[in-house]
Formats: C-alpha cells, sequence, structure tokens
C-alpha cells in the first residue's frame, strides 16, 4: 500500500490498490444478477421454434407459484427468454409503478430462514451469508423434500461472474484491480469453506450426508452475491424466488423499484409481501426490467453478476488505496487526526471516469500523509483541531510537489502492468464478436486504464500549476496582514 508518509517513505507503486475489506457484503439496494437461469444458448439448442421454448424446470417452477398463490389472474407477467437470459415478460400493459409482482415472507430465504430450519442450531455465531449458503446446500441436498425444490431447480450452475472463470480467462484481466479482488475473494471464501466444513459440514453428516465441496461452496456464494436484495425492513440479505428472475437494464435510472407491503399471503392470512414495481410504461409482450445498483462500478458489476455495460463509460472505475505508513516517524500524530476526521490508517477512494475534480477529502488525506520536512511543525498539539481545515488548500510547493509526483509515478507504474493498451481495447470492441467473459474483461480493462490516465492528466496539470499556488505561509501573512497589495512582505521596524 502506499506510504505517502515522508519523501524517505514514499512507496509510489504500491498506491494503486484495491480495498482490502473482502468481507461478503450487500450494497444499500437492491440486488439481482441477469442470465439468472438455464443459458440462452442451452435453451435455443433444444428447440427449433422461432422463439426459445421455456425449459420444463421454469414451467415447473411457475407451476409452484401457482399452487402457492404467489401467482393469481392478477400477475400481469410470464418468464420470457431475451438476449439478457431467462426473464419476466409483460402479458399486458403494465404502468409505470404498476405491481409487477409480490411474494409473501414466508418464502424469502434469508438468515432467519435459515435460523428455523433444520439446520438452524448450527447457525448460531454464523456470518449472515454463511448460514444462508449452508441453507440453499442443505436443501439441494434434500432434493424432492426440499420446501424450495423447484426454485433451486432454475438457478444455473454459476454465472459468469469473475469468481468462477478459469486461468486462462483470468489472464484476461491481468493488472487490473478486479484480477486482485477476486483472486483476494476466492481465498477469502475458500478460508470461511474449510473453517466450515471443519466446524459444521463433517460433524453433523445426518444433515449433510453427501460432500460438500468446495465448488458447492462458490455456487451458494455466487448465488447469493448474485441475486440477493437488501436493506428489506433491516434485512440485508435476502433472496426473493420469483423477484430475483427480472433483468437489469442500463436504461432504468432509478432504484425505487423493490418494497415491502402488508397484504394478503393466503386465503385467511396477512404477511409483509416483497413487491416489485416496474419502473417503465410497458406494453404487453416488452420485458421488465429493473436497475440492479446505480452505483456499482464496472469491476463490481463483473464480480457480482458476470457482465458490464460495455457502453456505459461512467461506471468505469479506479480505487485509490492510501495508507500512513507504520515506518513513518509521524504515524501516531498522522493517525490521530486521520481518526479525527473519519479516517484511519489506510483510506479508499473511489475515482469515476469522467470525473474531473478530486474528492477534497482525498486531497486532505494525501497532503497529511506528505506532511514532513519543514511542514512537520503543523503535526504538534497546538494545530490538531485545525489541520485538516488547514489541508483544504496546498500546504507548501514541496508538499504539494510530493503528491503530484507520486501518484503520477504510481499511475504510470499501475498502466504497464497491463498487456494491452486502451487503443488495442478499443479495436477489440469495435470488432465485436467478443464472447460474454472477454467483453467483460476488455470492458473492465480499458476503463481501469482511462481512470487511470485521467488521474495521471490531473496531477500533472497541478504540476504545472505549482508556481500560481498559494501555499499555506503566504494565506498566513495575509490572514495575519503581513502581505501588501502585490504580495510582497511587509515588515514593521520599530519607531
Amino acid at each position: 500500500m502506499a506510504s505517502l508518509s515522508t519523501i524517505h517513505h514514499l512507496k509510489p507503486s504500491s498506491i494503486l490498490k484495491p480495498p482490502q475489506d473482502y468481507r461478503f457484503k450487500t450494497r444499500p439496494t437492491f440486488h439481482h444478477f441477469n442470465n439468472r437461469s438455464l443459458s440462452l444458448n442451452s435453451v435455443l439448442s433444444s428447440s427449433t421454434e422461432t422463439e426459445p421454448q421455456i425449459p420444463q424446470t421454469v414451467d415447473r417452477f411457475w407451476q409452484w407459484l401457482k399452487d402457492e398463490g404467489i401467482l393469481s389472474s392478477k400477475t400481469p407477467v410470464k418468464p420470457g427468454i431475451g438476449p439478457e437470459g431467462l426473464g419476466l415478460v409483460a402479458t399486458r400493459d403494465i404502468p409505470r409503478n404498476g405491481v409487477v409482482l409480490e411474494v409473501p415472507r414466508k418464502f424469502w430465504i434469508n438468515p432467519d430462514a435459515a435460523a428455523t430450519s433444520d439446520i438452524g442450531s448450527l447457525c448460531s455465531g454464523l456470518k449472515p451469508w454463511i448460514s444462508v449458503a449452508l441453507l440453499l446446500l442443505r436443501e439441494r441436498l434434500k432434493g424432492d423434500d426440499s420446501k424450495w425444490k423447484y426454485y433451486l431447480d432454475v438457478l444455473p450452475q454459476g454465472t459468469d461472474s469473475t469468481i468462477y472463470w478459469s486461468q486462462e480467462e483470468l489472464l484476461e484481466i491481468q493488472g487490473t484491480q478486479l484480477l486482485s479482488t477476486t483472486l483476494s475473494i476466492k481465498e477469502y471464501v475458500k478460508n470461511e469453506f474449510l473453517n466450515v466444513e471443519k466446524e459444521i459440514i463433517l460433524p453433523n453428516k445426518q444433515l449433510f450426508p453427501l460432500p460438500i465441496t468446495l465448488d458447492d461452496f462458490f455456487w451458494a456464494f455466487g448465488m447469493l452475491r448474485s441475486r440477493a436484495f437488501s436493506r428489506i425492513r433491516n434485512q440485508n440479505l435476502v433472496i426473493i424466488p420469483f423477484a430475483d428472475l427480472i433483468n437489469h437494464s442500463m436504461k432504468v435510472t432509478t432504484e425505487d423499484h423493490a418494497h415491502e407491503v402488508r397484504g394478503a399471503a393466503g386465503l385467511f392470512s396477512w404477511d409483509y409481501l416483497f413487491q416489485i414495481r416496474s419502473p417503465l410504461s410497458l406494453k404487453a409482450g416488452e420485458q421488465v426490467f429493473i436497475q440492479y445498483d446505480l452505483n456499482k462500478s464496472s469491476a463490481d458489476m463483473a464480480l457480482d453478476y458476470g457482465f458490464i455495460e460495455l457502453e456505459n463509460t461512467s461506471r468505469n472505475g479506479f480505487t485509490l488505496t492510501l495508507e500512513i505508513s507504520e515506518s513513518d516517524q509521524f504515524f501516531e500524530d498522522k493517525l490521530d487526526i486521520a481518526e479525527m476526521n473519519g479516517l484511519g490508517e489506510s483510506a479508499y477512494f473511489d475515482i469515476k471516469d469522467g470525473q474531473q475534480a478530486l474528492q477534497t477529502e482525498m486531497l486532505q488525506y494525501l497532503r497529511l500523509l506528505a506532511l514532513g520536512g519543514t511542514d512537520a511543525f503543523l503535526l504538534e498539539s497546538i494545530f490538531r483541531n485545525q489541520l485538516w481545515g488547514f489541508l483544504e488548500l496546498p500546504v507548501s510547493r514541496a508538499n504539494e510537489e510530493l503528491i503530484c509526483q507520486v501518484v503520477r509515478s504510481a499511475c504510470k507504474s499501475a498502466l504497464a502492468g497491463y498487456h494491452t493498451s486502451i487503443e488495442e481495447d478499443e479495436k477489440l470492441i469495435e470488432e465485436g464478436n467478443l464472447s460474454s467473459r472477454l467483453a467483460v474483461a476488455v470492458g473492465v480493462r480499458r476503463g481501469e486504464k482511462k481512470v487511470l490516465q485521467q488521474i495521471d492528466d490531473i496531477f500533472r496539470e497541478r504540476e504545472s500549476e505549482l508556481d500560481f499556488l498559494e501555499y499555506y505561509q503566504e494565506r498566513r501573512l495575509k490572514d495575519l496582514g503581513l502581505v501588501g497589495e502585490q504580495g510582497d512582505i511587509i515588515f514593521w521596524e520599530p519607531k
């Protein structure tokens, strides 16, 4: 990681890294994944009809939804297959904000469902995602006896998420933060599996009579990562069968489509219902779409769902990772200042494609890390409560120049780690005919490089302005009235 504490401790080659928090977590929005069921190719190959036939597993799932009262004559959708894979198609016109579906709480797959299942006693103290992953695996082992059998039957064996890529495929994202994050997540999941296998699976063969492999665990992890909704009445992780068939579209620009309402959950019962409303006005025959997450970068989309919006450059991003070096002689002072202002020993800043200005907080943190030499007096306790405000503006020429040099050096080092240029990637995209995974690889690496180039351009321009910036000492003298109108220092002589 970066160490920008003093000139002697700079490590420009290690500034630009992915965040190191690889715990399973969902965003504060509703998560989904397209191509959720069978691959389009497998469906097309089984039919000679103009329109692909719905697989029998989906037909059986649909019948189960009817039998359980989840579907009714009022339900305005049916299963359909399009370029995105299996999805939901309107059977009649649906107005914008019209109800598409409702699913009672008793069919949700979440930590509460795990706690009340036959593995509930084993889930106490487990991470929520692990308890739900074990529930999926346990229910799959139960086969016909599973409450969710027909739902489990339509789940894919995997997705195009980078966690499922082969070593050869991963070479296509060489040098990217996506590769680093993917490998770290795979290592994290593997370690969690080994612990769960030792503590839960192997000692309870009556519940897990057949072997559960690492691949099985990755399957469950991938299903959660791609299909889970979050933030439903404090539910941070929940799969909603039926609702998770809806595909993503970039033309949907809002996320206000999922709601929890109180309603009928049968002939004589009421419960909480998960409700989806269409964000678009639809004609009969059109596919229902939602927005999975407006804030995800292309790398996030690739990791979670296995696809990206190739033409949407606003999702291109790069995470700048900064860290206060423990070898910095002012480590304790800098850490104290960072923590006083809501940061820590490490800080992560997401830079987006087209972002013209850098976050003020990032520049403050950079200047803090670079403080040293003649600027070190600002770390004294007398300035402790004021320093963060001082750091909103340039401290000294040496401090600002150091920041520019180190960040630019880090950008160049990172760009050298890719095996293709931006121009080569754009040519591949223009030529087309890319496989789904290669399209993801080319799109992500192109996006990362464009943002790195953008960061380098910003700091190159800042370097050219160093002689014209106003620094702390000049501002301080002005505040004291010791600088004249022409910028000359006023000396007061005794009478």
